[in-house]
């Protein structure tokens, strides 16, 4: 039996120059050595990530949002509230 397996359409790649500070340059390319990996491919993960990250918190401060307007206990409300300002404002 021959199974035949498609490669993934290969996303177009743009070329970006970006400056970090120093510090943060060591730490990726700390990365890196220890993933055995380049320092591109290091910074397009944690961007990446950082993408997925910013669109989880959306996610769940809507959902939050929806909570709050459904809720109907008061000191669930206080504490959705609060949970709601912390990631508008922080801590």
């Amino acid at each position: 039996m021959v199974y035949i397996t498609t490669m993934p359409q290969m996303e177009k790649v743009v070329r970006q120059s970006v400056s970090i500070p120093e510090r943060i340059a060591r730490r990726v390319r700390g990365l890196a050595k220890t993933q055995k990996t380049s320092a591109n491919r290091v910074l397009v993960d944690l961007i990446q990530a950082g993408l997925e990250s910013k669109e989880a918190e959306k996610t769940r401060f809507f959902t939050l949002a929806d909570q709050l307007s459904e809720c109907r206990d008061p000191h669930e409300r206080e504490s959705l509230k609060r949970e709601l300002a912390r990631m508008t404002f922080g801590k």
